[in-house]
Order: C-alpha cells, then structure tokens, then sequence
C-alpha cells in the first residue's frame, strides 16, 4: 500500500459525496414532480400509455404497475435475442441466442443483474446491445428508484393510502435523471477513447503477421448507464478490464464515481423527502463507512501478496499483481472491487478470481450483507430501511419499549415482513450453491478443487440473487442448469424482496405519525449509526460465515501452510 494509492482513493470518494449532495436535491425535486423542463414530452408518453399522472395507488398498485412493466420488458428483450439474427445493426452476422441463454440474459437485464454467461463482442448484434441491454439499463434501474420513491413517501406523512404512480415515477426518473446523466457521462467516455460507432469489426495484422480481429461498437453510451444505473455487465466479455471499456485510470475512477453517485444520493433523497436531512446523513454515513473499510480490506489482501508466489522469489513489493491491470493498480482495483459488489454493479476491472483468498472473500461478503452498501439504485436505499427497522426493533427489545422510526409505530407485521425480505437472499444462495455443488451435470462448471471451487460456485449464487452480477471467474455458467437456476436466484433476489418491502411501506404509510417524545430513540446520531451497522454485519455474519469458512477463509490457511489444490 502506498500514499498515491490512499491519495487515489480519498480523492475518488471525496467527488462521489461532494456530487451526490447537490445530486440528492435535484432527485428529491423530481420525486416531488417539480422538474419540468421536458414537460411536453413526458405529457405525450402519458397521453400514449393511457396513463393519468395524478392519480395515486396504493402499495399493492404499485406493486402490480411495477411487475407488468419488469414482465414485458422480458418478454420483448427474449424476442429480441432470440431473433437477433434475423433482425439489422448485426454486422457480425450473429445467429439468435440460444433458448436457456436468453432466458438468463433477459432476466438477468430486467433485474438489473447483469450476469454475464456469455461474451458481448461474441455473441451480441449491435442492436441487441442497443435496444435490449441498454434499454433495459434504463429500465431497471428506473424500477428500483421508484420504488425507494414509494418506500420513501411511507415514511414521509401519516394515514396515507397512496403512495404514488409507478408510471409517473417511471417516466420522469428516466426524463429526468437517467438520460441527462447518461448523456454527459457518455460523451465524457466518448472523449477518453471508448468506442461509440456501427462500424463493423476491424481485421488487423499484427507484428508477428497474423491476424488479429478488434471488435467495436456503440459501447460508450452503454458503459455510461450500465455504471449510472449499477448495472453492471461489459459491452466486451472482459468488461471494465477491456482496453476499450476502461481506457486509463481516469476512466476507472469515473466510472467508480458513475456506480456511486446515484446510490449515495438517494440516501440524503430519503432525508429530504420525510423533511429530516439528518436521518439522510446517517445512512450515508453506514455505506461509506462499509466502502472505506472494505476498501481498505481488499487493499491489504492484495498488497500482502500470494504467499506461494512470495515462497517462489516474486518481489513482495508488487503485491498480488495477477489478474490485476497494470494500468490500474492495486488501489484501484481495491476501489473498484469494493464499490461495485457493495453497489450491486455488475462491473469489474480486475479478475476476482485471481484475488488473494481474503481479497476475493471482502467483495463476496458484501454483497451477502445485502446489497445496501450502498446497494443499487434504489433498491440499496429500500433495502437499507428494511435494516434500519430491524435495528430499531432490536433498540426497542434493549429499553423495553415499542419501536418506532420517524414517528411510525414499528410493530410485529412490519417485523416479520422484514425477515421474510431478509431470509430470501441466504435461502436462494445456500440452496442452489449446495445443490450444485454436489451435483455432477453442476460441479462440472465448477474450474477449480478444494475450497477455491467452493468460492467460484457460491459467488456466483450470491452475486445472482443479490442483483449483482459481477463475477468471481473460473465458472463456466453457460449451462442448462446454471442459466436457469441463476435466472430464477436472480428473480428471487428481485421480486421476492421486493414484495415484502412493499408490503412494509404499505402497513407503514397507513400509521399515523407521531410526534417524538423524551423516550424516542434517536435515529440520526452515531450511536444509531454503530447499532444499524453492526445489526447488518450480525445478520450477514449469522447467514453466510459458515459457508465462508468452507471457502476462502480454508484456502487462506491452506496457501499460508503452502498447500494447493
């Protein structure tokens, strides 16, 4: 570790809070319907769809509003890919995507995963790339802020039976939000060298005289909102690591920044919008917290380096190198690892799988602490708040008292709701990854022996059902079983999680809002940021360090007695 690389990082997080504050007033008056500068535009695609922007539902409307939009965006991007072959912008001439793999692929897209079974430059027309993915990384990460819209209003006033239009919240977060951003951030990409064109690929000689193809395409734009909208996924197979997709180390940090800024805004959206900027404060001040100290985790791992390679003369000062861009860096690779498994972005710059075991073990356990570090958009804020109930509920056990968080009444409904949005991602992660560790037509995916294996498979569940997507490599997942288990781990991680939390702010929004009393529990302190952390860490702990222990915490003993499998 050096003062360059902690100056790196430092300065890449000091410009994600320093955005996401001026960023959280401009989101909070969206929310409120006060942005209107594209007002004739957003009144033509309501008159289109038939859609009255005044008129509110209720949880279970919004619920339901929000299920269709996610099935047909399903429906339309399987077509897609399946017929890609038969459709133009498909220079290549790539055939349709096989059934299981688009299945995978189209869930993957609307869940805002972006699991990645196949490679972009390989298998992708360009007009799957535009009209499907990309779309849909619109798409997805608009669903997951509106519903912290929704979950928000609950908290915001008493006795409401509305929570919004989904519709309504839909369009303007895409109007309004999503493309401005992804516009600047797509011409600043287009500026540092990354490709945005429809030319077909390019055939090269090389030095040696061989042959050597360079793939294009329309990528900057794409990249743009994949990390807007922590979406994750590569234009390229090799993702952010492709020399296209992360051009220099300026590159990278904005694209740090691009996965962050969102995610971190809508934690002060939250304290504006129930008119308290201080309980904003203290959940930023939980994901921060996280980030910089797995970053920091991550940063040692790596710095220490591969004991073998150590035992075998590899200068120590260099540290864990492999897998890892030489343009990058071990800080920003650390950087970026942490920030993207905590944001539920997909993306990646360095192989994970080339990781020093507890290096390769802190992205994993962010992401089993539930994607709330600061999690994806939206969902990362919605997610937060179901942590935040349980931590209040777990105050109210110490003083003998009902919980209560910003005034509503947290009672045994809102309780069991929570665990039951909890229990989702330990239950679909341990259940397939036992199953298919075990089971020969899966453990054949599987590269590697011994605990390493382990690691690979049980990655790759938990990066599916938290709506990650990032991979820890060594798998070969484009597989009947895993294309459609990891489908199902990704809409399990979506959709059953979010039912509940929705079901939560309904019971929330109906309570009446009462005023605080001498024995209210505080909720924007430090001491309430301590509790909410560690009731986060007790809960991943409890769920995923058994499975843990089998994985890289056995490996790194094993290398630091110098065995291999």
């Amino acid at each position: 570790m050096t003062l360059i690389g902690w100056a790196q990082i430092a300065l890449v997080l000091a410009a994600i809070v320093a955005a996401a504050v001026p960023l959280a007033r401009y989101i909070a008056a969206v929310a409120a319907g006060r942005v209107t500068f594209l007002a004739p535009l957003e009144r033509a695609i309501y008159a289109a769809g038939g859609i009255d922007a005044a008129k509110g539902v209720g949880w279970k409307g919004y619920t339901l509003a929000m299920l269709a939009a996610n099935l047909a965006g399903f429906l339309l991007l399987y077509a897609l890919l399946r017929l890609q072959g038969m459709l133009p912008f498909n220079p290549q001439g790539f055939d349709g995507v096989p059934a299981w793999l688009a299945f995978n692929t189209a869930v993957s897209f609307i869940t805002n995963t972006n699991w990645q079974a196949y490679s972009g430059e390989a298998a992708m027309s360009y007009l799957s790339q535009m009209a499907g993915l990309a779309v849909q990384n619109f798409l997805s990460a608009a669903t997951g802020i509106a519903l912290a819209f929704a979950v928000c209003r609950a908290f915001a006033a008493g006795n409401l039976k509305e929570l919004g239009n989904f519709w309504a919240d839909f369009v303007r977060i895409n109007l309004y939000v999503l493309l401005p951003l992804a516009l600047v951030v797509g011409l600043a990409f287009v500026a540092m060298g990354m490709p945005q064109t429809l030319s077909a690929y390019v055939e090269a000689t090389t030095l040696e005289g061989g042959a050597q193809t360079i793939p294009l395409g329309p990528a900057a734009f794409q990249i743009a909102i994949k990390h807007l909208g922590t979406n994750g996924g590569g234009f390229f197979g090799v993702n952010a690591a492709h020399p296209f997709e992360g051009p220099s180390a300026l590159a990278t940090s904005v694209q740090i920044w691009a996965h962050q800024v969102i995610p971190f805004a809508l934690a002060l959206v939250f304290g504006r919008i129930v008119g308290d900027a201080r309980q904003g404060w203290a959940l930023l001040a939980v994901m921060l917290g996280f980030v910089v100290a797995a970053t920091a985790a991550i940063y040692a791992a790596e710095a220490a380096g591969n004991p073998l390679h150590l035992a075998a003369g590899v200068a120590p000062g260099l540290g864990n190198m492999e897998g890892k861009e030489v343009r990058f860096g071990l800080a920003l690779a650390a950087l970026f690892a942490a920030t993207t498994t905590g944001a539920s972005c997909g993306a990646v710059n360095a192989m994970l799988d080339s990781f020093t075991p507890l290096g390769g073990m802190v992205p994993l356990f962010l992401m089993q602490l539930g994607e709330v570090l600061p999690g994806g958009v939206g969902s990362g804020l919605y997610g937060m708040l179901v942590f935040v109930l349980l931590a209040v509920f777990v105050a109210g056990l110490m003083v003998g008292r009902t919980p209560e968080y910003l005034g509503k009444k947290v009672q045994a409904r809102e309780i069991k709701l929570a665990m039951l949005a909890v229990l989702v991602l330990p239950a679909t992660v341990l259940g397939f990854t036992s199953v298919s560790v075990v089971a020969p037509f899966a453990a054949s995916s599987i590269q590697d022996s011994g605990p390493h294996g382990l690691s690979e498979m049980l990655y790759a569940y938990t990066s599916a059902a938290g709506n990650n997507g990032s991979a820890f490599g060594g798998l070969t997942a484009d597989t009947p079983w895993l294309n459609a288990t990891l489908g199902l781990a990704m809409l399990l991680g979506r959709f059953a999680f979010v039912v509940p939390v929705m079901a939560i702010a309904g019971s929330i929004a109906a309570k009446p809002k009462l005023a605080a009393s001498a024995g209210t529990f505080p909720t924007h302190g430090p001491l309430f940021v301590g509790l909410l952390a560690g009731v986060i860490l007790v809960l991943g702990g409890l769920q995923f360090l058994p499975a843990l222990a089998l994985g890289p915490v056995a490996e790194h003993f094993a290398l630091a007695a110098g065995k291999t499998f």
